[in-house]
């Protein structure tokens, strides 16, 4: 079963964001049917997954990232 979407008009979508925070309208649950075992194992892993990859490599290897990733940032479209 798919979950119903968000609302697209802004007015309706305000209205629904009031409603929600308001207490009158039930905001739905991101993780309701899915595996909470699973659900752990993801934070988990993108919790320590930046660091642990920056600590493997080198220090030259993350300059060249970086400088490669700046120049993409950069470039003109």
């Amino acid at each position: 079963m798919a979950k119903p979407k968000r609302q697209r008009d802004p007015n309706q979508l305000a209205a629904m964001i009031v409603g929600i925070s308001t207490g009158e309208v039930e905001d739905l649950d991101p993780n309701a049917g899915k595996d909470p075992a699973a659900i752990a194992r993801g934070k988990a892993g993108g919790v320590k997954g930046g660091a642990a990859r920056a600590q493997s490599l080198s220090v030259d290897r993350r300059s060249e990232i970086a400088k490669k990733a700046a120049q993409k940032r950069w470039r003109k479209a």
